[in-house]
């Protein structure tokens, strides 16, 4: 198989008509380029250069080998092209799993950066629960995965992940406007409440939060959907304990920070440690810059 190395000095020998030139042009030696030559002459069967006492004059079967090398050189050219766009991440690809509340608050700004900095790359975004991403990520389904860890339930992550934190968020206690309800967790003992579903780490939270401050809350709603806990409690149907990503300010509803001691969540993005996707430095940067600065109950991770 003729190899293209060979055709590229062929090029630049029948170009220049001088080895010492090729030789100078690519960066070899005369010596080096003649045996390239020599080699391709071998391979081929054919004379491609008369040599004469002051040089070297290609022959017509040099010519004919240029001319017909010159599409496959070119798309050997298009290809190293493609490859150092792979390399760097300008044409990969990248798969991100995320949990709902951080794809409001902060995945479409980290995308958005994402995708005007590699504009030809290719990013896919799946959205679940984080025992649902660690499965796919261990899996190889995903590149990087958004997951969350509340103080008062903490968690062992799996072996071979390397973690990086993105932010703390506050529990936030929300009441309806003019409840007239205390705005102190041990006070709020015979309040009805509105919480997540059951056997999850928010309600895990929860139940321990309300276990220090003396009680066992009476549930009265549960729902995942952040818009709808707080719309509940808007309608005074109850209390509520949610993270600061799963709160907006709404004029029908008071939030107020919980002080206990482990009120908090934080939020990191996971990835498998042996994972070398180049566009794995550019997610975590712009996920880093997707934090919302200026908010009370925000809090950029030191390690950020």
């Amino acid at each position: 198989m003729l190899k293209p190395l060979h055709l590229l000095t062929l090029k630049a020998v029948v170009r220049s008509e001088s080895f010492a030139l090729a030789a100078r042009d690519l960066g070899y030696t005369a010596s080096a380029i003649s045996q390239q030559i020599s080699a391709l002459e071998k391979e081929t069967g054919l004379v491609l250069f008369e040599r004469e006492a002051h040089g070297i004059r290609p022959t017509a079967a040099a010519h004919r080998l240029v001319d017909l090398s010159s599409h496959v050189l070119a798309a050997m050219d298009d290809l190293d092209h493609q490859v150092q766009e792979l390399a760097t991440g300008a044409t990969g690809r990248l798969r991100l799993g995320s949990f709902p509340t951080a794809d409001v608050r902060l995945v479409p700004s980290a995308l958005s950066a994402l995708v005007e900095t590699h504009p030809r790359a290719r990013i896919q975004l799946e959205e679940a629960e984080p025992d649902e991403l660690l499965t796919a990520l261990s899996q190889g389904d995903l590149d990087v995965a958004l997951v969350y860890e509340y103080g008062l339930s903490p968690r062992q992550w799996p072996a071979g992940l390397t973690r990086h934190h993105l932010l703390r968020e506050d529990l936030i206690l929300l009441r309806a406007r003019g409840s007239g309800l205390s705005a102190q967790l041990p006070q709020l003992s015979r309040a009805r409440w509105i919480t997540s579903r059951e056997d999850t780490a928010g309600a895990r939270s929860f139940v321990r939060l309300c276990a220090a401050a003396g009680f066992e809350a009476a549930v009265a709603f549960r729902s995942n959907n952040y818009a709808v806990v707080r719309e509940l409690v808007s309608a005074g149907l109850g209390v509520a304990v949610v993270p600061a990503l799963g709160h907006l300010p709404n004029d029908e509803v008071e939030a107020t920070r919980l002080t206990q001691r482990s009120a908090h969540r934080q939020v990191m993005a996971l990835h498998r440690s042996e994972n070398s996707n180049p566009l794995l430095p550019a997610v975590l940067s712009c996920l880093r810059r997707a934090v919302p600065s200026g908010e009370p109950y925000l809090h950029q991770a030191e390690d950020a």
